[in-house]
């Protein structure tokens, strides 16, 4: 995966293991004084699930990559001081271990770039199509129930009733 040059947004999908310490070090700028990495591994157990031993995901690709210049829009309408975003996740095989998602935001200030880095992963979850199957001892499963695909504006209402603010 390469970074790109002239954007501040950096997302995309990949057979390959991911670039966490580029993508870290990409976000990085002079007019930043905070850059947040959140680094998602593969982990050998899961809610009733122990010796996991390889997690496998696939993506709707085309709709991946419009949902994640989405999120990275909304982020920055959130948080304007928000300089680069890269939002990045795996396809295909990870191994326990491996890197399955990274996502890093840089912005003038930490506060925003902590709440930036956390909206971006839990948006991701909650609206990009990607399934994951994981391989345990003794059986395998895409998930412990359907994943219910919703929509960022979804997500910003259900944020906005739980700290009590008013909704337009």
């Amino acid at each position: 995966m390469q970074a790109p040059e002239d954007t501040n947004t950096w997302i995309g999908l990949s057979n390959e293991p991911l670039p966490v310490e580029k993508a870290s070090q990409w976000v990085v700028e002079p007019s930043c004084g905070a850059s947040v990495t959140f680094n998602g591994v593969a982990r050998d157990h899961s809610s009733g699930r122990e010796n996991v031993t390889l997690l496998e995901y696939e993506a709707y690709e085309e709709q991946v990559i419009l949902r994640l210049e989405a999120i990275a829009k909304t982020t920055r309408d959130q948080w304007p001081d928000i300089k680069k975003i890269a939002m990045l996740h795996r396809v295909g095989k990870v191994e326990i271990g491996d890197s399955a998602v990274v996502i890093a935001v840089s912005s003038a200030h930490r506060d925003h770039a902590f709440l930036a880095s956390r909206f971006c992963i839990d948006t991701l979850k909650a609206t990009v199509p990607i399934w994951k199957r994981e391989i345990w001892e003794s059986g395998e499963s895409w998930g412990l129930e359907p994943q219910h695909i919703q929509e960022i504006h979804e997500i910003l209402s259900t944020e906005k009733k739980d700290k009590g603010e008013v909704l337009h």
